[in-house]
């Protein structure tokens, strides 16, 4: 296999595909830049002051610049008739339409699958939100609130602290099981010659990532104890301080494994004791293995220990921050990452290398045709295509209906 490069050359699967996105935030755009990624023009409708994610802080800072690349954007204001006509006429030729707005907002524009479906037969709309239609569905849903209320922060948590993901798993999942519903009904309706309206949402994402542990308590009925106090699978799989307070997680998941890693480290007493034989009897014997290995593993250097984990094929890590992954010499030799214009803020205009879809087809990373957009950078050209003539958009903005 070579390289895997981000290239211009990829695979467009989707080209020739038209999205039309009402989103904002991150479980909608991740929907679209999925199918953007692989070769759909994805239109981002935004309100004419522009995705009030453009401009946020902190842990927010880049959402925008993260999951809007290969996209244009067109400034409508919803609100005014003409604004809801021209999205209703993007619709009109689109394949897909995607949303994430609480449930009823869509069809007050005619913007609803029911409305757009009936001039349009073929149209997949993907709905994307915090619940599935039921009890909860008209609830105000974070990543967080989910998390807290399907269990998962519960697991990732010490006993007593829940503490939600590092990252937000719920609306980057949830928009890839859009993407992936919609890819689906696209080919039923390569099929059958009609769309379908798909629904994706966080709560159902977050609970299908618990499932594992609810089926451990159906099949055991021990309820799983979180993540930091469980009972681990294997006996080695843990994080060891090691010399000078370096960190680095190493692990020994089979008892061909642990011969290997007992043979690696010189510590022929242990795989000699027969408290120890069998990956199940380490498990039991965990709490009289682990303070063993702590102590012996302290003298050694994580450089050390990575060197010779990995000349013996066994599973190890060292412990990363996230911006210390520019740097990563694998991420960098097969093309993950790839510069992107930055569209709004201090660092307007200037590049930044950001991730790539994890996945190759034939061979190639799916790469950035198109930086995040500035807000209504595809306004006019976007309203020609659909047949507005220069003094129609001037009239337009005029009336504040588009930007």
């Amino acid at each position: 296999m070579s390289t895997g490069q981000a290239t211009r050359q990829a695979p467009q699967p989707l080209a020739g595909l038209r999205v039309v996105e009402f989103t904002h935030m991150v479980m909608g755009p991740t929907c679209g830049m999925v199918l953007a990624d692989m070769g759909a023009e994805v239109v981002k409708v935004e309100p004419i002051d522009g995705d009030r994610t453009r401009h946020l802080l902190g842990a927010g800072a880049g959402f925008f610049p993260m999951f809007n690349r290969n996209k244009k954007s067109i400034a409508l204001d919803l609100r005014s008739p003409d604004g809801a006509r021209v999205a209703r006429d993007l619709c009109a030729q689109a394949d897909v339409v995607a949303e994430n707005f609480k449930p009823g907002t869509m069809a007050k524009y005619g913007l609803d699958y029911a409305s757009l479906s009936r001039t349009n037969e073929k149209l997949i709309y993907v709905s994307l939100k915090g619940f599935l239609p039921g009890p909860y569905e008209h609830r105000t849903a974070l990543d967080e609130v989910v998390q807290m209320m399907g269990g998962l922060a519960y697991m990732t948590g010490r006993p007593g602290d829940p503490l939600r993901a590092g990252t937000s798993v719920n609306d980057i999942m949830g928009g890839m099981f859009g993407a992936i519903g919609a890819l689906g009904a696209l080919v039923q309706r390569g099929i059958t010659g009609r769309g379908m309206e798909v629904q994706s949402a966080l709560f159902e994402n977050n609970v299908f990532l618990v499932g594992q542990h609810m089926l451990q308590y159906a099949i055991t009925g021990t309820p799983a104890d979180p993540m930091p106090n469980r009972i681990s699978a294997w006996a080695v799989y843990d994080v060891f301080t090691v010399k000078g307070g370096e960190q680095i997680f190493l692990a020994a998941v089979s008892d061909g494994q642990w011969k290997t890693f007992c043979d690696a480290l010189g510590f022929a007493d242990l795989l000699a004791d027969a408290a120890f034989a069998t990956n199940n009897d380490r498990v039991r014997q965990r709490a009289r293995l682990l303070p063993i290995l702590r102590e012996r593993l302290a003298t050694r250097t994580a450089a050390e220990l990575a060197a010779l984990f990995e000349q013996n094929g066994l599973p190890f890590a060292p412990i990363r921050k996230p911006e210390e992954l520019f740097d990563d010499p694998h991420l960098l030799a097969t093309g993950g990452l790839a510069d992107v214009r930055i569209p709004d803020g201090p660092k307007a205009g200037e590049s930044a290398k950001t991730t790539l879809l994890p996945i190759t087809l034939a061979d190639s990373r799916l790469g950035v045709r198109l930086d995040p957009p500035r807000m209504g950078e595809h306004t006019a050209d976007l309203l020609r295509g659909l047949g507005y003539t220069d003094a129609d958009i001037a009239t337009l903005r005029e009336r504040r209906a588009v930007a």
